[in-house]
């Protein structure tokens, strides 16, 4: 089933972002593993995105996001909440575009992402232990006069940004059973899904989501907009609630959406590190760990994994040698 996007939302769309994505960052690699191709009794292809700057594939949001600023938006500046990634593209994107950017975290956020988000120039603001309460944060900030302009997660520049990641990788590999993407907010697999509707039609995009912060996969599930508890240690899939602006383009586009344990995206992750010379956060590694929770004498002959992020926390590191 294809799309019924937003008219903002096209493949030709897709392509202006690529173009002005490649002006700023190097396309990221599709490196096969033949090691992990044995354990998994499959051909995976892994698109590195955690090699891009701020270590995650968000960056590609960030970036387009500052070349579409309105000259409002640069002279109020940006707010919004993440649990890092996200954060780290708004403030990269903001010191692209010369404007200021504020961040709010909440409380689960590793302390890693916290400094890598300072550091890239943006205020930082800690507050709440999920990610629903950061989030009515930052609205709260951007709420009057003078105040910074809200950047949602799902903004439509943002989601256009993430989808130049398929761009380059149907582009690399040819013949694709399917694509596993991991899920948050949903943003890089509609992405995916868009691009494929348009290159590769006949390729089945598989969303991945932990068992642990399950709100978005049960919004597919059902069809309307559900709320769960965000206990996952994958902090880049900590969301607690589905997203309105993605929802239905999930629910149309994705041929399947898996949930995966929190203890299984650690096998992932040891799998990168060992076979794939890769060093994964949770969020990078659900996809792999998604496509294992598949039976065997099931699994796509040929398939891509996304490892969309590469900033393990302390914790992730030490238990990849559990």
């Amino acid at each position: 089933m294809t799309l019924d996007a937003p008219r903002s939302l096209t493949f030709d769309a897709v392509r202006a972002a690529g173009a002005i994505v490649a002006r700023e960052l190097p396309e990221t690699p599709v490196v096969a593993h033949p090691l992990l191709d044995r354990a998994v009794g499959a051909e995976v292809l892994v698109k590195h995105e955690h090699v891009l700057p701020t270590g995650s594939f968000k960056v590609r949001g960030g970036v387009h996001l500052a070349a579409r600023l309105s000259d409002a938006e640069r002279d109020r500046g940006l707010v919004t909440c993440s649990t890092g990634n996200h954060a780290q593209s708004v403030a990269y994107g903001a010191r692209l575009a010369g404007t200021s950017a504020t961040v709010v975290m909440p409380r689960c956020a590793p302390q890693g992402k916290r400094d890598a988000v300072a550091a890239l120039g943006a205020e930082v603001i800690i507050h709440g232990d999920s990610l629903g309460e950061a989030a009515a944060r930052a609205r709260a900030i951007a709420d009057g006069p003078g105040t910074p302009a809200y950047v949602d997660t799902t903004d439509e520049r943002i989601i256009l940004g993430h989808a130049t990641a398929y761009l380059e990788l149907f582009g690399q590999s040819q013949g694709l059973d399917a694509v596993f993407v991991p899920i948050g907010s949903g943003t890089g697999a509609v992405g995916a899904c868009l691009v494929r509707d348009a290159l590769a039609p006949t390729c089945r995009v598989v969303g991945v989501q932990s068992a642990a912060a399950p709100a978005v996969w049960r919004s597919w599930r059902s069809g309307t907009i559900q709320q769960a508890a965000a206990a996952t240690r994958a902090s880049g899939l900590a969301t607690s609630n589905g997203y309105p602006a993605t929802h239905d383009l999930l629910r149309a586009g994705l041929q399947d959406f898996v949930l995966v344990e929190d203890d299984d995206i650690d096998v992932a992750a040891r799998l990168l590190a060992t076979h794939a010379h890769t060093l994964a956060e949770g969020a990078g590694a659900a996809a792999l760990a998604g496509l294992l929770a598949i039976a065997a004498d099931d699994r796509p002959r040929r398939v891509a994994v996304m490892c969309t992020g590469g900033n393990a926390s302390a914790d992730e590191i030490a238990r990849l040698a559990a």
